[in-house]
């Protein structure tokens, strides 16, 4: 496939000149030179898993609203290489599928057209801040999400209101009538309103090769250059879409976690359950630590005595447990919390009410921590339960280099290490540990480099 138009400048792809084939030799080395010096004594390094998809394969990304140049004609997209401040127009990114770009491409035209400007990163002064665009591999649900300062349009219009002053002979010759109609047209609810109608012209159009399910708006006033919600409203369908995932079907809110490469998540579980399976002659009893939206926790439902997930979202934990409702899982639980207060000494989970139940002790848990990997205090508390196994998912391999030494201080060993490539076209890639507790209470010697 072509270059898409911002290769060499966006800070994405930085793999997207370079061979797939020779992209996944340069993984799977980078991860094993990483590993190999934190891991004690011998252990199986599996072949990397190519993702099935090399390009088109994203089901989530997240676009900023800007311009390219100072004072330059407002853009919609990814930023540029090296730059806190330059956006680039990402209409034609290869790693989502076109129907992406198709929604860029309308929604900044629109916008540009009415004159409404960005949130800009030093005044904190302008609207337009973030598109939120997810698309189910398998369904072909469409959720947009527009992120808006809740400051008030009409005095963040770049260059509108001038245009409306400056019409004096049409104003003279229309009456009242024109100007109050042009008020009218800068209401955020009209904007929002033409909005949506444009947006499902494209879809009637039959642009789309899926199907928008959800329009949504969501307030953020944080200076902080990301997105968070300080309020959500549907401006028109739902406020989720469906993917499916191994036959089981999932409901996906706009910021609940869920893996970005759907038939690459496919890849990964499958190795979680193969590592799982081949460790317990009866069903194990698995925690699913940091469980998102409950996906792993579900999958591995058909191979558990009884799944427990713990995910400090809430909303991501009503999700799941709607979810697994909906497949018809019995034996999966879900609580809300942060892992390091969840998890307490005794053998008991700490609901989201203060209360505490009993639990069942683990035989298997499941790691599948944020990036920075796991606070030294949870991951404390995760060890002194003994579970005969650990599998660690890793979406930054460094961390789990970290983590590794004081799980083999606990008598944990290294046996399996499997890369899974989520993210072609990238210098990123997600590990799969599998860790067999061998010796209680013993200390290992790990060497370092």
């Amino acid at each position: 496939m072509a270059l898409c138009e911002n290769a060499g400048r966006c800070g994405g792809c930085f793999y997207q000149e370079i061979p797939y084939e020779e992209q996944l030799k340069m993984k799977e080395t980078e991860v094993y030179e990483l590993l190999r010096p934190a891991i004690e004594g011998d252990f199986c390094f599996e072949p990397i898993i190519p993702s099935p998809l090399e390009y088109a394969y994203r089901n989530k990304m997240e676009f900023s609203f800007g311009d390219q140049q100072r004072d330059g004609p407002l853009t919609l997209g990814l930023h540029q290489k090296k730059s806190f401040f330059n956006i680039l127009n990402a209409d034609d990114c290869r790693i989502a599928h076109p129907d992406f770009g198709k929604i860029l491409r309308v929604t900044r035209e629109y916008f540009t057209r009415l004159g409404i400007g960005y949130f800009h990163k030093k005044s904190h002064i302008g609207y337009l801040r973030h598109l939120l665009i997810r698309r189910a591999v398998k369904t072909g649900e469409i959720l947009i999400d527009l992120v808006s300062s809740t400051q008030t349009v009409e005095f963040v219009a770049d260059g509108l209101w001038d245009r409306i002053c400056a019409g004096e002979e049409a104003m003279r010759k229309a009456g009242r009538g024109l100007r109050e109609e042009m008020l009218e047209a800068l209401l955020e609810e009209n904007i929002l309103k033409g909005y949506v109608e444009r947006l499902r012209r494209l879809e009637e159009e039959g642009e789309l090769a899926g199907r928008i399910v959800g329009i949504l708006h969501t307030r953020n006033d944080s200076p902080a250059d990301a997105i968070r919600d300080d309020g959500t409203e549907i401006l028109y369908g739902e406020g989720f879409f469906y993917e499916e995932l191994l036959g089981l079907r999932f409901k996906i809110s706009p910021f609940s976690f869920f893996q970005t490469n759907t038939l690459g998540a496919e890849k990964l579980y499958d190795k979680v359950r193969e590592y799982a399976g081949t460790e317990f002659e009866k069903k194990p009893v698995i925690y699913d630590l940091y469980s998102g939206t409950g996906t792993i926790t579900q999958l591995m439902s058909a191979v558990a005595e009884r799944a427990i997930g713990v995910e400090i979202v809430e909303e991501a934990v009503l999700a799941a447990r709607e979810n697994a409702e909906r497949n018809g899982i019995a034996n999966c639980s879900f609580l809300v919390g942060d892992v390091l207060k969840v998890i307490q000494e005794g053998g008991q989970l700490l609901r989201a009410d203060g209360t505490a139940e009993d639990a069942p002790r683990p035989d298997l848990i499941i790691l599948d921590p944020p990036r920075d990997g796991i606070h030294p205090k949870a991951l404390k508390r995760i060890l002194d339960y003994g579970a005969d196994t650990l599998i660690y998912i890793a979406c930054k391999p460094k961390s789990l280099a970290r983590d590794l030494l004081p799980m083999q201080a606990a008598g944990y060993r290294v046996k399996k290490v499997c890369c899974v490539d989520m993210f072609p076209q990238t210098n990123n890639v997600e590990a799969v540990a599998l860790l067999s507790h061998e010796a209680p209470n013993s200390h290992i010697n790990v060497k370092i480099g």
